[in-house]
């Protein structure tokens, strides 16, 4: 059976079509992505990632471009989201763990750390270094807009939804301190 008439069979929810297009396919993509990836488990991992998008998508399929093409591009974007995905829990760790060492450097030198400084943690460092500068500093939102290559409407607004977010924070932080306390 021609890969065409296997494509219009899994179409149809024929498993013997898939079976035999994953069998024709298979190899070649984790070949492709042994080299993208540098690493063959994590290439086997996303062939089959990318086998079972293929089963949920294969509707999508229009039959222009060669199916192992297919494949690739679905392959290809699993790979990027993931490293998007590993960059980002890179970064979180990385603030977690700076965060803890101020914290312990200002607690050791007998620096007031409270739940107000906890909860401005949190925050995007968009939003935490405009309210910073305005609470912490005195700064008028034009001169924090200027600092920060920013209009002082922009600079407002973070202020303004940043310390919303900082007040949720702590209400959350009040609540379960409560809970705590009752139990």
């Amino acid at each position: 059976m021609e890969e065409k008439d296997l494509i219009i069979s899994a179409k149809r929810g024929d498993q013997l079509a898939f079976a035999m297009l994953f069998k024709n396919n298979y190899p070649f993509l984790v070949k492709y992505l042994i080299k993208i990836t540098m690493n063959p488990d994590i290439a086997e991992e996303l062939a089959q990632e990318t086998m079972a998008k293929c089963v949920e998508k294969i509707d999508m399929f229009n039959g222009k471009a060669k199916f192992s093409s297919w494949l690739i591009s679905i392959a290809t974007n699993l790979y990027i989201d993931q490293q998007r995905k590993s960059i980002r829990e890179k970064k979180w760790k990385q603030q977690e763990k700076d965060f803890r060492r101020m914290k312990w450097q200002l607690e050791s030198r007998k620096e007031e750390w409270n739940e107000a400084l906890s909860a401005l943690g949190k925050l995007k460092e968009d939003v935490r270094i405009p309210i910073i500068l305005k609470h912490y500093y005195g700064y008028s939102y034009e001169e924090i807009g200027d600092m920060m290559n920013l209009f002082a409407g922009t600079v407002k607004s973070r202020v303004h939804n940043g310390i919303m977010d900082v007040r949720k924070e702590l209400r959350l932080h009040d609540e379960s301190k409560s809970a705590a306390a009752r139990t």
